[in-house]
């Protein structure tokens, strides 16, 4: 008889893949797992039919193709300032969450401990556990879920690693301010600790609020690995195509490991990025484009029995539903998904102790009927 220790005993099909399965078998409306239900710009689908047509379809280079890295440094530093060296200091990678991957296991050792803000997004703790480390979990606090420093600094130990950080925050849409970042900034001053900042939502901020990115700070993007997603940003998640910044050393550290796990992305994907990413449009709207969606939600929700918690970025909309019922976040889901046709994520799967706090997430990245039509069957609840 074969057998098998796993390295991930307690960990299953993620709960994006069983919700969107759910809503599927059901014929539900799928506001849970997070992609648009509208059409990617034309303009790109055509770059990327022309590029394959002209023969880019051939492995590009492991760090990606020099034209989208050079465009990429050309917007870090129009958007925030900051310098990055095409050549040494970005890396373009298959989707985020494999530069996110690649980042733990480029600086994480046995034993080392990585501090994660929860709820947090479900990635993060496996891929601390498969190489080695150890999570240690701060709980956001309520109900604005905003950081407790005095608490990090408490957790901080001599074998403190990394601190993963996440702005706009999925799945509870907080923002990391200028005074978090200046209090994030003396704390690891003296020590050694590395940042892992994943900003894949970084043109999604609402309210005429500024993105607080660790490239803005010399002296915290000199730790950092910051992450972002085309996917996100371009209505494209399905292309599965990310980059992250970082020191030369770091990025170093990071290609040793991204060369062995996908060598490469989609190249002729990578040339259409690099097409359009100097048209400043195509992100500068997005937080106008997606704020108003958010508002639309919540004016449609207003007459429903949910709750909903404060959303300053992403395009997740958190609801509370104590009103409602009493039952655990994720027969909740289950219910509303089989009863009345809209999926939900539960947000105690963000939890590494599943704490049930009878909130759960909508993704408003929809076309409004859609929104509309998903209201209209929650407000009947």
């Amino acid at each position: 008889m074969l057998k098998l220790r796993s390295k991930l005993p307690d960990v299953g099909v993620t709960i994006f893949s069983v919700m969107t399965a759910l809503a599927k078998e059901h014929k539900a409306i799928n506001l849970s797992q997070g992609f648009p239900d509208f059409d990617v710009e034309p303009e790109l689908i055509e770059r990327v039919n022309a590029h394959m047509h002209n023969g880019a379809n051939q492995y590009a280079p492991m760090q990606g193709v020099p034209v989208l890295r050079e465009k990429i440094a050309r917007k870090v530093n129009h958007c925030y300032g900051a310098v990055y060296d095409p050549a040494t200091e970005i890396t373009v990678t298959s989707g985020a969450t494999e530069a996110l991957f690649a980042a733990v296991a480029a600086v994480v050792r046995k034993d080392d401990e990585v501090i994660i803000f929860e709820p947090a997004y479900d990635a993060y703790a496996p891929v601390i556990t498969l190489n080695g480390g150890i999570p240690r979990y701060i709980q956001l606090k309520s109900p604005d879920y905003r950081i407790d420093w005095d608490e990090v600094e408490d957790t901080i130990s001599p074998k403190t690693r990394l601190m993963i950080l996440n702005s706009p925050h999925n799945p509870t849409g907080t923002i990391l301010t200028r005074q978090d970042m200046d209090a994030l900034k003396q704390i690891i001053a003296p020590t050694n600790i590395m940042i892992l900042s994943d900003e894949v939502y970084e043109h999604i901020i609402f309210d005429d609020c500024r993105h607080e990115s660790m490239v803005r700070d010399p002296e915290l993007a000199s730790r950092s690995f910051v992450v972002s997603s085309f996917g996100k940003t371009y209505h494209t998640t399905g292309w599965k195509i990310g980059y992250c910044l970082a020191p030369a050393m770091l990025t170093r550290e990071l290609q040793r490991v991204h060369q062995f796990l996908t060598f490469s992305s989609n190249t002729p994907v990578q040339y259409a990025y690099a097409d359009i990413l100097d048209k400043e449009e195509h992100y500068s709207e997005l937080a106008q484009f997606y704020q108003r969606k958010r508002d639309l939600f919540l004016e449609l929700m207003d007459g429903s029995r949910f709750s909903p918690v404060p959303c300053k970025g992403t395009y997740f909309q958190m609801m509370k539903y104590a009103s409602i019922s009493s039952e655990p976040d994720t027969d909740f889901v289950r219910r509303i998904t089989m009863e009345h046709g809209v999926a939900a994520i539960p947000i105690s799967v963000f939890y590494n102790s599943r704490q049930d706090h009878h909130v759960v997430r909508f993704c408003f990245a929809k076309k409004d009927d859609t929104l509309k039509k998903a209201a209209e069957q929650l407000c009947r609840i």
